[in-house]
């Protein structure tokens, strides 16, 4: 596992230094579809290896990711809902499905934009999602960076600390990722469930 994540990484962090770090991270953290994760980890492990400095890589990390997040945010904030809103019924996003999932991103957004930091594609997404929800900017700029710590710290210092017995620890918390996405996808539908449920007895009253 970790051979595959060097063999990754390892060219482009050689060749660009930190600078690779901070654009994989950066543009992932706006929507695009990249190693994020991988490159944080690669990082980490070389600088296990003394090839990097760790605390420039948890920097660099960092703030990729808070800025990368600002500028998803400024995408959802000034374009994203509109768009969604004039196309999204193409894909069974209504105007109404829209303000319900508005109205829940804004009364659970700080625990969203916290979380989202650990799973691949709310990483992608979050800011986006907050921006086209309406969540005030100050809001959504104090916990995304208290997310990108909390993420940036747990995968810089678990694989310098870790050292080589990193394989075992990314397969546990790989491991972890997968059942908190799951429940975190079951209390998403439980609480939507609930909420329909309840809108529609009222109705019959």
């Amino acid at each position: 596992m970790m051979n595959n994540l060097l063999a990754t990484a390892h060219p482009y962090i050689v060749q660009y230094g930190y600078g690779a770090l901070f654009g994989v991270l950066f543009a992932e953290s706006f929507g695009l579809p990249l190693p994020g994760e991988t490159f944080l980890v690669a990082a980490s492990f070389l600088a296990v290896q003394g090839q990097l400095n760790i605390w420039f890589v948890g920097l660099t990390a960092w703030a990729a990711a808070v800025l990368g997040d600002n500028v998803g945010y400024a995408i959802g904030r000034f374009g994203g809902r509109r768009l969604v809103a004039r196309h999204g019924a193409r894909v069974g996003i209504s105007a109404e499905r829209l303000n319900k999932a508005e109205r829940f991103f804004a009364h659970y957004g700080p625990e969203i934009v916290i979380a989202a930091r650990f799973f691949p594609v709310l990483r992608q997404l979050n800011g986006i999602a907050a921006g086209s929800a309406g969540m005030s900017w100050k809001r959504f700029v104090f916990y995304n960076a208290l997310g990108g710590l909390l993420w940036v710290g747990a995968w810089s210092t678990g694989v310098y600390y870790f050292g080589h017995q990193i394989e075992v620890w990314l397969l546990r918390v790989h491991t972890a990722e997968l059942w908190l996405a799951g429940a975190l996808a079951l209390t998403l539908l439980a609480a939507a469930a609930y909420w329909a449920i309840s809108k529609r007895s009222r109705s019959r009253r």
